[in-house]
Order: structure tokens, then sequence, then C-alpha cells
């Protein structure tokens, strides 16, 4: 399965913010929308980091409760990992796992094409192996 179909499943919206919230105000989005991370947007709508409940916790724990009047753009995840729509599920592991992230950023055309999640890729993955068990029981009772 490519990054393009679980897209397709999963829907292409992204959640963003912008690189000038507080910390305080992009915290309160992602508890809104139920998401561990956001996209951060430059003002043409190019992605320019990531926002996580990790880059949250860094700055709290460095910091204090007074980094939630920082903004986005200071404690963002700025090294984005991206891949095409037609990287596949192992290729998009091998990206979260060798990078040590839980969010993709799908580009196509130099524009952001969607997110796909670490849960994304391991939802795609079992379901490969369920289809697999399930063909391979098939066979054996036909045979």
């Amino acid at each position: 399965m490519t990054a393009a179909r679980i897209l397709a499943h999963k829907g292409d919206e992204v959640f963003t913010v912008s690189p000038d919230d507080t910390l305080e105000e992009a915290t309160r989005f992602l508890r809104e929308r139920r998401v561990g991370a956001a996209v951060a947007l430059d003002g043409q709508g190019r992605p320019i980091g990531v926002f996580s409940e990790r880059d949250l916790v860094r700055a709290v724990a460095e910091q204090g409760a007074g980094a939630l009047t920082q903004s986005v753009a200071s404690v963002m995840t700025r090294a984005l990992i991206t891949a095409s729509p037609g990287a596949d599920v192992d290729e998009l592991m091998g990206l979260m796992t060798d990078r040590r992230v839980r969010h993709v950023i799908i580009m196509e055309d130099g524009r952001m094409a969607g997110l796909v999640s670490i849960g994304d890729v391991v939802k795609r993955k079992i379901a490969e192996a369920e289809a697999e068990a399930e063909n391979l029981k098939a066979y054996i009772e036909s045979a």
C-alpha cells in the first residue's frame, strides 16, 4: 500500500498551525482536534516544521510553564521528513524508524498532499498481514 492510498482512505486533511502561535494556543488546537501533531506553515502555505506533543514536553521540561508563551517556531521540529505519494508502507516505516519521527509529510509537485502518522502506517501494515493470513488460510483450505 502506498502513501497515496493511505491518504485516500484516511483523508488528506492536515491540521496546521502558524509558527507565530504560542505553545499554549497550539496545544489547545492539538487537544481540540485530538491529534498529536500539526504542520507549521509559512506565509505562502508551505510546510516549514512540525509541532508535536513531544516538542511541547521538551519545552516545558526545559523551561517550565513559562514555555507556553513561546512561539511554535521556537520549538518545532524543522527537519522535515517527506515522502512521495508513491512511497510504500515499508518505505514509510523505514523513514520513521531511521529518522525517529512519528509523522511524514507527503509532498507532490512541490505542495503538501497530506500527512501520514506512525498509527496510519501500523494500521495498514496490520491490515496487510491479516489479508495475507486470510489468503493463505483460503489457499490451504482449498488444497
